[in-house]
C-alpha cells in the first residue's frame, strides 16, 4: 500500500483525527487520510490508535479494500489468524488480483510457521505486482521467508534482485552478506563485494563489509584498506573505525588501534566495547595504569559487560594481587550471579587464597550452572579432599565419572580416597583401573594422598605396573 499525503496534510489529519478523539465528536475523513493515519500509528507502535483509526474509518468507509487490508494486519498482530484468513478470504473474492491481498496471507502463514506456502503466496503477488517501486519489498518478503527456511541460496538470490531496483538498499545487502557468511562462502562474498563496490566507489557499507570478510580470511592488509576507503566514503562512520582498530590489534600496532578506538568515543557515545578494547591494548603495551583505568571505565559504561569485569579481575590476577582481584569479581557476581566464567574466576581466586569453603562454594556453583569442564570436577574433588571432606569428594567424583569414564585423573583420586576411608577393596580396585588406564598419572597418589603410598600394598601395585 502507498502513503502519499503530503507531510503538513496528514500532520492535519492526524491532529483532527485526535482532536475528535477527545472531543468524543464525530468528523469526516476520506479513505486515504484514514490509511495514512492508520499507517502512522502502526510505524509508531501505537497500536490502540491505530484499531480505533481502523474502526473509525470502516465505519465511515465500508467497502474500503485497504482499510479491511489494515484490519488484517491488525488481526495478524494479535495472533488471531483466523479472522485474518476469513477477510482476506472475502477481500480476494471482490479483488482477486489485488497483490496487497497475498501480501497479507504471505503475512498470516509466515506467523504460524508456514514458510513454504508463504513464498508460494509471494510468488503469486509478484506475478500481478506492476513493474513499480513496490516490487523491491516483495523481493525482500520473499527472500526473509527463505532466510527462515535456511535456504541461503534462494534467499540470496532475491536479496540481489533487491539491489539491481535500488542499489543503496543497504538490508539486502547485509542480507546477502549474512548468506555468504552463513554458508562460510568468504570468498565469493569478497568477489561480490568488490563487483559492488566497482558500481558503487563511495558505498561506505560495502567497504566495511568487505573489510569484514577480509578479515574472517586472516588477510589484515586488505582489510585495512578496505576499512580506510570505508572511512575516506563517510569519516564519521563508527562501524569502520572500530573494526580497524580491531586489525591493528592484529598487526599489533597497539597505539594507531588506540587511536582508532577513540575516534569512535568523540563521535559517538563511549561503547563498552571501544573502552574494553583501549584498556586491552594499553595492557599489552604494558602501560598498566592506562589499562586498569579503561576497565574501570568499560564497567561503568556498561555493568553487565561479562568482559569488562572479567578484564579487571585477570588483570589483578596476572599481578598476583587476589585481594583486589576477588574483590571485583564478587562485585560481578553481585551484578549477574547466574555467569559462570564469574564463579569459575571466584573459585580459582579464594583457592589462590586458601579460601578453601569458598572456593569450594565456588566450583560447585560452576558445576550447577552447566559448566562440566574436567579439570572442575577435578579442582573441587580436590578442595573437598583439603578440607577433609572425602565423603563428598568420592560424590563429586562419581558424578564426573558419568561425563568422563574411564579417565586415569578420576580414578587415582577415587583410589585414595577409598584408601583413606580403609575401604581397601574399593580402592584396590580403583587404583587397578587407574594403573591401566595411564599409570603416569600416579604422582596424584603421591600429592594428595602421601599416607596411602606409604601401604605396601599400594606400592606393589604401582611397581608392578611400571614393569
Amino acid at each position: 500500500m502507498e502513503f502519499g499525503l503530503p507531510e503538513d496534510n496528514n500532520k492535519i489529519s492526524l491532529t483532527r483525527f485526535e482532536s475528535m478523539l477527545k472531543t468524543n465528536s464525530v468528523l469526516f475523513f476520506d479513505s486515504n487520510e484514514f490509511e495514512n493515519i492508520i499507517h502512522h500509528y502502526l510505524e509508531s507502535g501505537k497500536i490502540a490508535l491505530a484499531k480505533k483509526a481502523v474502526k473509525l474509518g470502516l465505519e465511515q468507509h465500508p467497502s474500503s479494500i485497504n482499510l479491511k487490508l489494515f484490519q488484517t494486519e491488525l488481526y495478524v498482530m494479535e495472533n488471531k489468524f483466523d479472522e485474518a484468513d476469513m477477510l482476506l478470504n472475502e477481500l480476494h473474492i471482490l479483488e482477486p488480483s489485488n497483490e496487497e491481498i497475498y501480501i497479507q496471507k504471505a503475512n498470516v502463514l509466515s506467523k504460524q510457521d508456514m514458510h513454504e506456502k508463504a513464498v508460494n503466496t509471494l510468488l503469486i503477488a509478484l506475478d500481478l505486482a506492476q513493474e513499480d517501486e513496490g516490487i523491491g519489498d516483495l523481493y525482500a518478503l520473499i527472500g526473509m521467508e527463505y532466510l527462515f527456511l535456511d535456504q541461503f541460496d534462494n534467499a540470496r538470490t532475491y536479496f540481489k534482485k533487491c539491489l539491481d531496483i535500488d542499489k543503496e538498499d543497504y538490508s539486502a545487502l547485509y542480507n546477502i552478506i549474512y548468506c555468504y557468511d552463513f554458508l562460510d562462502e568468504n570468498e565469493d562474498a569478497i568477489t561480490f563485494l568488490n563487483a559492488y563496490i566497482d558500481k558503487n566507489p563511495y558505498c561506505e557499507v560495502a567497504w566495511h563489509q568487505l573489510g569484514r570478510q577480509y578479515y574472517t580470511v586472516k588477510d589484515f592488509d586488505k582489510a585495512l584498506t578496505a576499512f580506510d576507503f570505508a572511512i575516506i566514503s563517510d569519516d564519521s562512520f563508527v562501524g569502520a573505525y572500530l573494526e580497524k582498530g580491531k586489525v591493528l590489534e592484529k598487526k599489533k600496532r597497539f597505539h594507531e588501534a588506540i587511536d582508532n578506538y577513540k575516534i569512535t568515543l568523540a563521535l559517538d557515545e563511549p561503547t563498552s566495547f571501544a573502552l574494553l578494547r583501549i584498556g586491552y591494548c594499553y595492557e599489552k603495551l604494558g602501560e598498566d595504569d592506562l589499562a586498569v583505568q579503561y576497565f574501570y571505565k568499560t564497567v561503568h559504561e556498561d555493568p553487565l559487560l561479562d568482559k569488562g569485569w572479567i578484564a579487571i579481575t585477570k588483570f589483578y590476577n596476572k599481578k598476583h594481587n587476589y585481594q583486589k582481584a576477588l574483590f571485583y569479581i564478587n562485585k560481578a557476581i553481585n551484578i549477574d550471579a547466574e555467569n559462570v566464567i564469574y564463579w569459575k574466576l571466584y573459585a580459582q581466586i579464594n583457592l589462590r587464597l586458601n579460601f578453601l569453603e569458598e572456593a569450594e562454594r565456588g566450583f560447585k556453583k560452576t558445576l550447577d550452572l552447566g559448566n562440566y569442564e574436567l579439570q572442575t570436577w577435578l579442582s573441587r574433588s580436590d578442595v573437598l579432599i583439603a578440607l577433609g571432606e572425602y565423603e563428598a569428594s568420592i560424590h563429586n567424583l562419581i558424578q564426573a565419572v558419568e561425563f568422563y569414564p574411564e579417565t586415569a585423573e578420576i580414578e587415582f583420586r577415587l583410589a585414595g580416597l577409598h584408601f583413606t576411608l580403609h575401604e581397601t577393596n574399593k580402592g584396590q580396585y580403583h587404583l587397578k583401573n587407574a594403573l591401566i588406564l595411564n599409570h603416569e598419572y600416579e604422582f596424584i597418589i603421591e600429592e594428595l594422598f602421601p599416607n596411602v603410598l606409604k601401604k605396601p600394598s599400594v606400592q606393589q601395585m604401582i611397581s608392578q605396573a611400571r614393569k
